[in-house]
């Protein structure tokens, strides 16, 4: 049996698109089938980015031996916080079918804060003690922005950021490239079997990118990722497995490595969680969209607060279990408009599923023995669309000379420092470690900018723009 009760806003509620393809509404029960079903489309589309970001932040860091566990944290957390958003917990959650899991816009700060820690002589232990308590303090900072909406949308415009996405892209793109050449250290790094593998992955997923199979294309990054693994083992190019010390099952223990904190490392990190909360409340508006929800009024804003809310819980909750913050993931809500399964109750198979999953560290060393060129040649396509995410979002708005010369200015510090951060050898050395971070520096610069730059409009542009906003 299937209830389809339709839930209040099914009737015409403001701000809802009368052009949504819903065959279960938020509110509705689907049967077993159908719910599993779209609970394994969700993950198929999830799964790679909830579990990558742990591994390259261990490959860059050489935490080698601890990704498996940090593997397994990034699903147990995923899950917990999948629940969490998706259900609704008083007023934590979005109560809309919003998976969630380990952002990829924080690994770039994460990398740099754990750096800095190695660069004091911090041990591996110690380095994730460091990065997971700026994230737990850091963590505060979006709950706090869940009340304050208004205000951080007034400061941070889409311009600020959409600069800030474009330099977590190119930020991001150095690291997959370090990986398509064989990863630091490598002793045939930037030998063409490397490059290779990587191009052929690159090539696997465009082909299902531009797939009719709408399944196929959900699925690009995991089949490319699966297909370069099966042409590295038939030509030799993978490493003996070696999964001794991992256990087979192991539930994450609260603060096992400890917690620390360092001012330097927490201010690039809390300035990611201040856009990452633009980023909840986009994709929530996309959710809410495409389950035929309101996307204005007070059932629209509840729904936005209590997902950015949720969205800050989470990543203090991923920081206890050894993991990295959490957001929501934009690709589900194209797996809702495509299956036309909007229902929040999916989000508990999901969560299960993840939970389940998230008990299994050998999971995580099986992953870790994906090749790193292959590794690489997938997230070189997933982190250079984060840069054509940060140039849409900025291409979406009217760009005077305030908002061109915002771009140009943040765009160009944040990757000068990122490049080459001797140019700073003239700051005392705790202030030359926290704006050699692209992030942080050039994220600044463009709040500045829109904070002081006065506006400077032709009369044509100010007549443009008014009729485009009429």
């Amino acid at each position: 049996m299937t209830e389809t009760t339709s839930s209040p806003s099914a009737s015409g509620a403001a701000g809802t698109d009368p052009h949504a393809d819903v065959i279960y509404r938020v509110d509705d029960k689907p049967a077993f089938a159908p719910a599993l079903l779209a609970a394994v489309q969700h993950l198929l589309a999830a799964f790679v980015n909830i579990v990558a970001p742990a591994i390259v932040i261990g490959a860059a860091l050489g935490l080698g031996p601890y990704v498996p566990y940090l593997v397994a944290t990034s699903l147990f957390v995923s899950g917990i916080a999948t629940w969490i958003q998706s259900q609704r917990v008083g007023p934590v959650g979005s109560g809309l079918l919003s998976l969630q899991g380990t952002s990829f816009a924080f690994v770039a700060a994460l990398i740099t804060s754990g750096k800095i820690a190695q660069q004091g002589g911090a041990s591996s232990e110690e380095v994730l003690a460091t990065i997971f308590g700026v994230a737990f303090v850091a963590s505060f900072i979006e709950i706090g922005i869940a009340f304050a909406l208004p205000w951080l949308r007034r400061m941070i415009t889409p311009v600020v950021s959409g600069s800030v996405v474009v330099l977590i892209g190119m930020s991001l793109i150095l690291v997959s490239i370090r990986d398509i050449g064989g990863g630091a250290g490598a002793e045939n790094f930037g030998n063409g079997t490397n490059v290779g593998l990587a191009a052929f992955v690159i090539a696997i997923i465009l082909a299902c990118q531009f797939s009719a199979n709408s399944m196929i294309r959900v699925s690009s990054i995991v089949i490319g990722l699966a297909a370069g693994c099966l042409l590295a083992l038939l030509t030799g190019n993978v490493a003996a497995p070696d999964f001794s010390g991992v256990p087979l099952i192991s539930v994450p223990v609260p603060f096992r490595f400890g917690i620390s904190f360092d001012w330097v490392s927490f201010i690039p990190v809390a300035f990611m969680f201040i856009i990452t909360s633009l980023e909840t409340m986009g994709d929530i508006t996309g959710t809410s969209r495409v389950s035929g929800e309101p996307t204005e009024g007070p059932v629209f804003e509840e729904r936005v607060r209590g997902g950015v809310l949720a969205d800050g819980v989470n990543s203090v909750l991923a920081a206890a279990f050894a993991t990295f913050p959490n957001t929501t993931f934009s690709q589900n809500t194209g797996v809702v408009q495509l299956t036309g399964v909007a229902s929040r109750h999916v989000g508990r198979y999901i969560a299960v599923i993840l939970v389940i999953l998230g008990l299994f560290p050998v999971l995580g060393a099986v992953l870790q023995q994906i090749p790193r060129p292959v590794l690489g040649g997938s997230t070189f396509v997933m982190f250079s669309l984060i840069v054509v995410s940060g140039i849409r979002i900025i291409g979406s708005q009217h760009l005077g000379k305030k908002e061109t010369i915002t771009v140009a200015l943040s765009v160009g510090v944040g990757l000068g420092v990122q490049l080459l951060p001797e140019v700073l050898s003239f700051l005392p050395p705790l202030w030359r470690q926290i704006f050699s971070s692209g992030i942080t520096t050039g994220g600044l610069t463009a709040v500045l900018c829109g904070a002081l730059l006065p506006e400077m409009r032709t009369p044509r542009e100010a007549a443009k723009l008014a009729y485009e906003e009429a």
